[in-house]
């Protein structure tokens, strides 16, 4: 083996690669973790909307929680956008999403930026919105994001205890791909979800506007 300035080649392609923060492996596996936290926070305020007369302070919590996962995944995923079309080397490798998948990320961004957005406007203005009907178009954005939604989902779920389940190991499975900069990608996560917690506490006295 050839042995270059008292490395190996391995151990040079190793330092390459840990200088970046995971690269398209990295990348890949925290907007998986991301979106698993998404889909049970998800799940949860679907559950809610169920029995809103009941648990209108809950879907309240929820929704705002929702707001620091939802701006990371936005982030992971705009950053492989971003890479991608720059022409990262390693990114140009992983190659883009399928056709479709393609298609329908604008459009789950969108949708989920509406729903979002125009929940945390009935949040602020109450039930007096005004001319403009603010509850409408929650509740549209709403439906136009669950249709987008369902293709994505069933089409990235089967992945992600791979994926999440690869970052929770210490060491990566056998023939698995080792993804550095593990402990600042559930930093990342955590930073996520502790601003949705702040966004959740500090907007949750809002719901008494409702709640009369």
């Amino acid at each position: 083996m050839t042995v270059i300035g008292g490395r190996t080649p391995v151990d040079v392609t190793f330092k390459r690669t840990s200088t970046t923060p995971g690269g398209p492996e990295g990348n890949e596996r925290l907007t998986a973790a991301t979106g698993a936290v998404l889909l049970v926070l998800f799940a949860v305020e679907g559950i809610t909307i169920l029995f809103l007369g009941q648990l209108l302070t809950l879907h309240f919590f929820v929704g705002l929680l929702l707001t620091g996962p939802v701006c990371l995944k936005i982030g992971s995923t705009g950053y492989r956008f971003y890479r991608y079309y720059t022409g990262s080397s390693a990114y140009r490798r992983k190659g883009p999403p399928a056709p479709l998948l393609r298609v329908l990320g604008p459009l789950v961004v969108a949708t989920s930026i509406a729903v979002l957005g125009t929940g945390v406007a009935l949040a602020l203005l109450g039930p007096g919105t005004g001319s403009v009907p603010v509850l409408l178009l929650h509740k549209a954005s709403f439906v136009c994001w669950v249709a987008v939604m369902a293709v994505h989902v069933l089409a990235y779920l089967w992945r992600l205890p791979r994926l999440v389940g690869a970052d929770l190991r210490r060491r990566p499975a056998r023939h698995g791909i080792a993804a550095p900069w593990r402990a600042g990608r559930w930093s990342l996560l955590a930073v996520a979800l502790g601003g949705g917690l702040v966004v959740a506490l500090a907007g949750l006295h809002l719901v008494s506007n409702w709640s009369r």
